[in-house]
């Protein structure tokens, strides 16, 4: 069996890099093919990827293509379209911003689409930026109506083409249902990482939030709410609105920077709460792995976080995106006790073993009825 993965691009590393990177340790022979790749953006994450054949596209090769490749997403059709996957028995596209879906097929080949989002942008889903009060933001919305319209159109018959997909959470097959008019797609939650190590009630006076810095993230919010709870919050990751959540910072709010696996692990060891705040997240892996390290969540009530986090046991929810709501729940979470075996209870339930289990079953399964 001849497999290929295909992903929008590697140019910072999230939480679809990271389900990226296990799909590459399940199918180590599979080349990956990006449209896009950017080393110094993957930074330490590069090492995940060591090994790996990658095949980039001709857009890689434009200067400034990192910059280029949102104003230019009306390329993306010719993007893919340029990649010959005739050679292999099954491409697992891996798929969310770009459209990676409904590729050019060969003959007897199956695609398996694991579907993280259909591209918020296209949806009406808060992105990675915020361009309302700025002048040249209405330029921006016109132009993004305009290209969007035939890039949703093009994304709806990308879709049927998909011969399976998965979902990575029940939140995300509700948009496959909607905007792709699909009922057969089965959820396989994402692989979460489960340290060795012993988890501890001796936790240290702050709280924590970080990730890729984007403005649907709401850290803004986060910062702020902290802040009016008079707590300590530390920040990790990094992104465009890095430098914008750091004017706002005041009191006691640290950036840690980017950090690797061992730090993140060892701060949410410590941490009372992981906070977070996006208003309609895919599935919020990053509670998951709050969680496996035996920290729990202060999460929004919406998205995926409601199939992440159980209310009560391993965190609790905030039911308003406001700095009163957040803030008030970050004081009610002071009078509360969680137990960390809970935590990491929850997270063994989505770990990466289970995840590859999964995933190899999936497509040996389909590779058997489509002969």
């Amino acid at each position: 069996m001849k497999v290929a993965i295909v992903h929008d691009y590697l140019l910072d590393y999230g939480g679809a890099e990271e389900v990226l990177a296990v799909l590459h340790e399940t199918f180590p022979e599979a080349p990956i093919y990006l449209s896009l790749l950017d080393k110094k953006g993957l930074g330490k994450f590069g090492q995940k990827f060591e090994g790996a054949k990658i095949i980039t596209s001709w857009f890689n090769r434009l200067p400034f293509a990192s910059k280029l490749i949102s104003p230019l997403r009306f390329l993306i059709p010719l993007i893919w379209s340029s990649f010959d996957f005739s050679e292999y028995d099954v491409v697992i596209t891996s798929a969310s911003w770009a459209v990676t879906k409904g590729i050019k097929k060969g003959e007897g080949m199956i695609e398996i689409c694991y579907l993280h989002t259909p591209p918020r942008y296209l949806y009406g889903y808060e992105t990675s930026r915020k361009w309302k009060g700025k002048w040249y933001g209405l330029l921006i919305d016109i132009y993004a109506k305009v290209v969007n319209k035939f890039m949703r159109a093009y994304d709806f018959r990308q879709a049927q083409k998909v011969d399976y997909f998965i979902a990575n959470s029940k939140n995300v097959g509700r948009r496959i249902e909607k905007f792709y008019k699909r009922t057969d797609y089965k959820v396989i939650y994402p692989p979460i990482n489960i340290p060795r190590i012993k988890p501890t009630n001796d936790k240290d006076n702050y709280f924590i939030t970080g990730g890729r810095m984007t403005a649907a993230k709401n850290f803004d919010l986060i910062i702020k709410a902290c802040q009016k709870a008079n707590v300590k919050l530390k920040v990790f990751g990094g992104g465009v609105s890095k430098e914008y959540l750091k004017s706002i910072a005041r009191g006691e709010t640290i950036f840690m920077g980017k950090i690797n696996d061992q730090e993140k692990t060892r701060l949410m060891l410590k941490a009372k709460a992981f906070i977070l705040a996006q208003i309609d997240e895919d599935f919020g892996m990053t509670a998951l792995e709050a969680a496996a390290c035996g920290c729990p969540a202060i999460a929004f009530r919406g998205g995926g976080y409601i199939e992440s986090v159980v209310e009560g046991k391993t965190g609790l929810f905030f039911n308003e995106p406001t700095v009163e709501s957040l803030s008030e729940a970050v004081r009610k979470f002071e009078r509360m006790k969680f137990d960390p075996k809970d935590c990491i209870a929850q997270a063994k339930k989505f770990s990466k073993e289970r995840f590859q289990t999964e995933i190899r079953r999936f497509v040996e399964e389909r590779i058997h009825t489509d002969k």
